[in-house]
């Protein structure tokens, strides 16, 4: 049965119209267990297959449509890879998952007794999605959370300095579901992903401050979190951990020593140090880098960095070999 529904997963539907996309959802959702919509924008799909494991991911439709491999849920390649049952709330544009009909689809779950039917429940989700996995995670006391770059909330009385987000200012943040940092009491243990170099996303991540609460700090990915994990192939071993009940921070920066190999980030790290203005940093990364991957941007910038180091009477070190290092 996975193989076959992780077939019908990554075949991807194409440019399609939003309509068509979402019933191509229902029709795979209905086969393997139930697809509901939740008011106008919002929707729920479960993927019924394991009894004890069940992963939980809040995605955007534009997110979820833009995968560059197949244009379905993470969460539901994410499951598919290890035989997991899968929920997935999706959201139709960014509305941070703030509706009555979402409050409702989790108060008739925690009725039913829906979570507390899995031995091992994980909350995962991105940005706006990520506030959401936080705040509805009380539904399931005990789950891991894992969310990344997430708002604590958008009530301008607490987060009037993030001005991104003025047209949810009229949004209720303070009924149902409301302040994330405080919906995380009852979870097992959460993860917070964030880069510091975004002051927003920091001043967001501060305020989540609990006992049961890391953060980890993921800097110079610009943003780009979830996509970096995912193109390491570091997001399912992460997931993988927390669903089995032993995820811990050093197994977040164990896991991120991967980024030094990583073309992407270096480049966003050459970049923030040019600007900077660090050409003695700046030529050891580029040496650094140049020893094991042709990249013609570090070569110029290793060359930039000399001269500006020679202006200023100062050289780098000699370079060591690989076996020397």
């Amino acid at each position: 049965m996975a193989e076959k529904l992780l077939t019908e997963l990554m075949d991807p539907a194409g440019d399609c119209p939003l309509e068509e996309w979402l019933d191509r959802l229902e029709d795979i959702a209905e086969d393997h267990g139930y697809f509901e919509p939740l008011g106008p924008d919002h929707s729920a799909t479960f993927i019924d297959r394991s009894p004890s494991r069940l992963l939980v991911t809040f995605e955007t439709v534009a997110a979820a449509r833009a995968r560059p491999d197949c244009d379905v849920p993470l969460g539901w390649e994410l499951a598919a890879e290890r035989d997991w049952s899968q929920l997935c709330l999706l959201s139709h544009g960014e509305t941070w998952f703030r509706h009555r009909a979402v409050y409702m689809h989790f108060d008739r779950l925690v009725d039913e007794g829906f979570f507390d039917e899995f031995d091992q429940v994980v909350f995962f989700g991105t940005d706006s999605a990520g506030y959401a996995a936080a705040a509805y995670s009380v539904a399931s006391p005990g789950a891991t959370v894992i969310v990344i770059s997430p708002q604590a909330t958008l009530d301008p009385r607490i987060t009037e300095w993030d001005d991104r987000f003025r047209h949810m200012r009229r949004t209720s943040f303070t009924d149902r579901y409301g302040y994330a940092p405080d919906m995380l009491e009852a979870a097992w243990r959460a993860f917070i992903l964030y880069d510091p170099e975004d002051d927003f996303d920091a001043a967001h991540a501060a305020l989540f401050t609990r006992p049961n609460v890391e953060k980890i700090r993921c800097r110079h990915f610009d943003g780009q979190i979830e996509t970096f994990l995912y193109e390491m192939d570091l997001l399912q071993p992460l997931i993988d951990k927390a669903m089995a009940g032993t995820l811990t921070t050093a197994d977040f920066h164990r896991a991120l020593r991967a980024r030094r190999d990583y073309l992407p980030w270096l480049r966003r790290l050459l970049g923030a140090l040019v600007e900077a203005e660090r050409p003695y940093l700046t030529g050891l990364l580029c040496r650094n880098v140049l020893q094991h991957i042709n990249a013609p941007r570090f070569r110029r910038q290793l060359r930039h960095a000399e001269r500006a180091l020679q202006a200023r009477g100062r050289k780098l070190p000699p370079q060591r070999t690989l076996q020397e290092a």
